[in-house]
């Protein structure tokens, strides 16, 4: 196997022959998109009784996306164990073997799963938005608005984003267990508490989730946030520096260790 359309070809058999790959891709789906609209339900029969600050900065835009939060974690599986497997099973010496250039081998994985990531990411961030404006109703917003279309598909590169992280973060760690056992604390709690805190919120708000997730936000300061110092774009391109450093950490270690 010499061809990287080869390469492309056999990480697309790999990961649609393993089933819990599948299955953590539609949980990122019926997650986000449930959430999401269980939430907007729940903000638009409370929305009278909202302190008037949130009120002024409601975003019904990011409102369709709140149950991201939990919707990203599937995604940080799927990247762990579309790396991981491949350690965990044995795999990845017969991989090598068939593929003796680790770059080859490596980039091809992660554009094959990467891919799929974004379609199903669009796939979500679309349906969210459009059954969350029905469900907002009157407070709804239309996707021809200004940076509306903008936010909308941020949140599907957004979700493939996390998951090409955590691909690098797994091929560095060599672990899925290890790699889960870091990432999904972090995300689920350390970046949220941390930027809860007053002493430490500047310096989470140049975390990957929290700069990345601004490209979901139309409204500046929605529902009460703290302000930041960079545009949505300007969060997404922080974002996309530690996907950046992870990747090529993870190149950089399967370049120079065994298998």
């Amino acid at each position: 196997m010499s061809s990287f359309s080869a390469v492309l070809q056999s990480e697309w058999t790999k990961i649609r022959s393993v089933a819990s790959t599948l299955w953590t891709l539609a949980a990122a789906f019926v997650v986000t998109v449930g959430i999401s609209a269980a939430l907007c339900a729940l903000i638009n029969n409370s929305f009278k009784n909202m302190p008037p600050q949130e009120q002024a900065t409601f975003d019904p835009t990011l409102s369709s996306f709140m149950g991201m939060t939990l919707g990203q974690l599937a995604l940080i599986v799927f990247g762990v164990l579309v790396v991981g497997t491949e350690y965990s099973s044995g795999m990845i010496r017969t991989s090598l073997a068939a593929v003796p250039r680790r770059g080859s081998f490596l980039f091809g994985k992660l554009l094959v799963a990467t891919g799929l990531a974004l379609i199903v990411g669009l796939v979500t961030s679309f349906v969210s938005f459009f059954l969350g404006q029905a469900i907002l109703g009157d407070r709804s917003i239309g996707i021809g608005e200004p940076n509306v279309l903008r936010a909308v598909i941020g949140a599907g590169l957004y979700m493939a984003m996390i998951a090409l992280f955590s691909m690098g973060v797994a091929t560095m760690l060599r672990s899925s267990m290890l790699s889960l056992g870091i990432l999904m604390p972090f995300f689920f709690l350390i970046s949220n508490i941390l930027g809860a805190v007053s002493a430490t919120r500047k310096v989470a708000q140049y975390f990957p989730d929290q700069a990345g997730s601004k490209i979901m936000q139309v409204v500046p300061g929605a529902m009460g946030s703290d302000p930041v110092p960079y545009s949505a774009w300007g969060g997404f391109g922080i974002m996309a520096l530690w996907v950046l450093a992870a990747v090529l950490g993870g190149y950089l270690v399967l370049k120079n260790r065994d298998a």
